[in-house]
């Protein structure tokens, strides 16, 4: 016995009402917008390009600023941990990313100690790193 068989058996639905109840949903789902402010975003999200890239770097010296700010202009993203670097090379690289992601209008933010992420435009950043002790 095929499963049709045995639905029509249990409930048996006639088809003109089954057409009508389609079309009604069909058109209520046409007029449904998002709800909240999070759908609205999740629905942004689709607009990110498929090949969008965060590149990871962990520098041992200033010289390699240059090559995060080449793959910001290339529009990836990038996580630089900073650790390896000494206190007055790591600040001069911050100032370096901060001009290039300016120039790209994207966003720089710290993610964690010694470590930010450098993002171009076309990639949206949400949320917030709460870097406090305090548990809030």
């Amino acid at each position: 016995m095929d499963f049709n068989k045995l639905k029509n058996w249990i409930a048996p639905i006639d088809e003109e009402e089954d057409e009508e109840a389609l079309e009604v949903n069909t058109q209520e789902m046409e007029t449904i917008s998002p709800v909240s402010k999070y759908e609205t975003t999740k629905s942004d999200i689709k607009k990110v390009a498929g090949d969008t890239q965060v590149v990871l770097f962990e520098p041992r010296d200033f010289s390699q600023a240059e090559e995060v700010g080449k793959h910001l202009k290339e529009r990836r993203a990038a996580v630089v941990n900073l650790h390896k670097l000494p206190r007055d090379a790591a600040q001069r690289m911050i100032d370096f990313l901060t001009g290039v992601v300016y120039a790209v209008d994207g966003s720089i933010q710290k993610i964690g100690h010694n470590v930010i992420l450098c993002t171009p435009k076309n990639v949206p950043v949400e949320g917030a790193i709460n870097l406090n002790n305090d548990e809030d």
